[in-house]
């Protein structure tokens, strides 16, 4: 079997921004209505065991750990409002929703993908998002990930293509040269090119060497990277940490994401959604199976 992780979260996004293409002024639950399209879709598809991770609370844990770290602050309040309402929407069509508070939906879907992989039934697990972060959650080509906007799988191979190291490194990677989204810098001076460099031959921030000198590699400016890092290693641990996805949450087992179809209370909230044509599409789908 398959299993398939949605990031809920990215989904509003991409499909509220998609119709704000479409829609001068997109109907008023325009991006619940397109997850609940596109999860639809994705069972039609084949998917039979899914789960849908969101952050319920944009917040987490890691704003204790760093101040600068991203927040709700600034996010369109159409966006936020839908939060609660897609994941009870989801609930209601019989799919397994993960609201996360504490932790983040990439925690969800990193600790649902390691679930999975555990389970020997499991012939691949495909995580639906870009989110560079999951990149540290693939194994080989079989947890991968699926950019649905673009329509790119991105296993190990695409990974090391993009970033220059492994997933094992992506943490690392994350840490040194500052994620703008999640709201921390990383180190002064390090960039794609050098963090590259030197994680390619050390893979974790912890084994490269103080003294710069003493790098097995060639990189450009090394002796004032080096002194960054001499200087940061606190920091650029705290990075680290907030940059690895948490594997321990509690999703459950595979068996519990296997859809069976709608709840009674699906056609109700689609009809106060305005769309009616969804709950028929869903109990179509369910008595095909």
């Amino acid at each position: 079997m398959k299993v398939h992780l949605v990031d809920g979260t990215y989904e509003l996004y991409r499909q509220h921004y998609g119709q704000a293409t479409k829609h001068t002024t997109p109907p008023p639950f325009a991006a619940t209505i397109g997850v609940l399209s596109s999860t639809l879709q994705l069972i039609a598809d084949g998917a039979t065991h899914v789960g849908v991770a969101s952050d319920h609370i944009i917040e987490s844990f890691r704003n204790d750990l760093y101040g600068g770290y991203k927040t709700s602050e600034g996010m369109e309040p159409v966006i936020l409002h839908q939060i609660p309402l897609v994941e009870d929407a989801l609930r209601a069509m019989g799919v397994v929703v993960w609201a996360m508070e504490e932790f983040e939906a990439d925690d969800a879907l990193g600790s649902a993908a390691r679930v999975a992989a555990n389970d020997k039934r499991v012939q691949q697990v495909v995580m639906l998002t870009p989110d560079k972060d999951l990149g540290q959650c693939v194994e080989g080509k079989r947890v991968v990930q699926f950019d649905r906007r673009n329509n790119i799988v991105i296993d190990d191979a695409a990974v090391r293509e993009k970033f220059g190291v492994g997933p094992a490194s992506i943490a690392d990677y994350l840490a040194l040269v500052g994620d703008a989204s999640d709201g921390f810098p990383g180190l002064a001076g390090w960039g794609a090119k050098s963090a590259a460099t030197v994680l390619a031959k050390y893979e974790h921030i912890e084994a490269i060497p103080d003294d710069e000198t003493a790098w097995d590699v060639t990189v450009r400016g090394a002796a004032k990277l080096g002194l960054t890092l001499r200087e940061n290693r606190e920091l650029a641990a705290l990075f680290k940490k907030i940059a690895t996805v948490v594997t321990t949450v509690n999703v459950g087992a595979v068996d519990d994401w296997q859809w069976h179809g709608p709840t009674a209370e699906f056609s109700a909230l689609c009809d106060d959604l305005g769309s009616p044509q969804l709950a028929k599409r869903a109990t179509a789908l369910a008595q095909s199976r």
